[in-house]
């Protein structure tokens, strides 16, 4: 127990010190900016397919269940602020980190853990090249910028899938249904969302970069390392969710 504890503070001081040294790196010249671009091609447009189908249909069953769970209470004519709020707050971000992000984290901590198993990183390291520079810190920065920009679209993909089935599942006049999402959304709502993105980015990007620079014992090491990745960022996703959630409704209030 006492092992696993002293193990478990070790690799968050590591953690720490690899944030220190992605974040130095990313603003300090001379900055990879070719680098940043290719990452945020291969981790968010790449990711886009997923990302807003997850959220179509995520909002097409928000707008089903929310008329049908209660219709006494007439809530089809409120489909859009139910629609519109969870998705904005709490669904499009989470849901976009743990479907995208294990798919980002785990493609990382593979790239990485492979680099790392088959000597490429020390190859780096002898050539006076820093590692962070050239690998972390262009992953994070993508992760940081595409993110938050897939929530937008998702939120917009969510909304329209709630349109979809309220107007021809719920019989619902769609300026109703428009005139409910623009009346109740507010800015806080759409910023509380964004704002929980970048930390679950942040998440995802240095938790799969650690876990792929730590990996060793060949093809092995880096399939654990890639389930460790998963594993981590979903927990640390779901655990900051609900302290983020309570700390923007203290912000708000």
């Amino acid at each position: 127990m006492l092992r696993d504890l002293t193990r478990a503070l070790a690799q968050l001081g590591e953690i720490a010190i690899l944030t220190v040294r992605a974040f130095l790196a990313l603003v300090k010249p001379p900055y990879e900016l070719g680098l940043w671009v290719r990452q945020m091609e291969a981790l968010g447009v790449r990711s886009l397919v997923v990302a807003l189908i997850s959220m179509l249909f995520t909002g097409m069953v928000l707008a089903l269940q929310s008329a049908y769970a209660l219709p006494e209470l007439g809530v089809k004519y409120y489909v859009g602020t139910l629609v519109s709020k969870s998705l904005t707050r709490e669904l499009a971000p989470v849901l976009t980190a743990l479907i995208v992000g294990g798919r980002i984290g785990s493609g990382m901590t593979a790239e990485l853990g492979t680099m790392k198993v088959t000597e490429q990183i020390d190859a780096l390291r002898s050539m006076a090249f820093d590692p962070v520079k050239k690998l972390v810190a262009p992953r994070l920065a993508a992760t940081l910028i595409m993110l938050p920009l897939l929530v937008i679209l998702g939120n917009v993909v969510g909304i329209i899938g709630g349109l979809l089935v309220t107007v021809y599942q719920l019989n619902v006049a769609m300026g109703v249904y428009l005139n409910d999402v623009m009346g109740e959304l507010t800015y806080g709502d759409v910023l509380s969302g964004l704002g929980k993105t970048v930390f679950f980015a942040y998440f995802i990007a240095i938790i799969a970069c650690y876990n792929g620079l730590n990996a060793r014992g060949g093809a092995d090491g880096v399939g654990r390392a890639t389930t460790n990745t998963v594993v981590g960022a979903s927990i640390s996703i779901l655990i900051s969710d609900y302290f983020l959630t309570k700390l923007f409704f203290i912000f708000e209030s």
